[in-house]
């Protein structure tokens, strides 16, 4: 088996592909602080009901959402606190690639 055809790698591409926009960043960000449902998260982002949806959708079929059910309403969170520590651990990365540009502007 290629390693294209790994399992593993496949799961993780997922992962990837859904933390790869904008907004479903922000989702995990803002979820990361408290468990949300679609009506707080849709007022924080500024889009509708459905573009919200849909990214919960996405985010939640790559396993890095749950949902909470009280009443009507339904709250995201995180599934694991393992997802908000591997987006900060990139951090350092974004100040290297800002210092590596500053440096060649200079």
């Amino acid at each position: 088996m290629g390693t294209i055809d790994n399992p593993r790698i496949q799961e993780l591409s997922q992962i990837l592909k859904a933390l790869g926009h904008p907004t479903r960043l922000f989702i995990i960000e803002e979820i990361a602080q408290k468990p949300a449902c679609v009506c707080e998260l849709k007022e924080r982002i500024g889009a509708d009901t459905s573009t919200v949806s849909k990214h919960l959708s996405i985010l939640r079929q790559a396993g890095l959402v749950d949902i909470e059910k009280k009443g009507t309403m339904v709250y995201y969170s995180l599934s694991c606190a393992c997802v908000q520590s591997c987006i900060q651990s990139l951090t350092p990365l974004i100040e290297l690639k800002h210092k590596r540009y500053c440096e060649m502007l200079e």
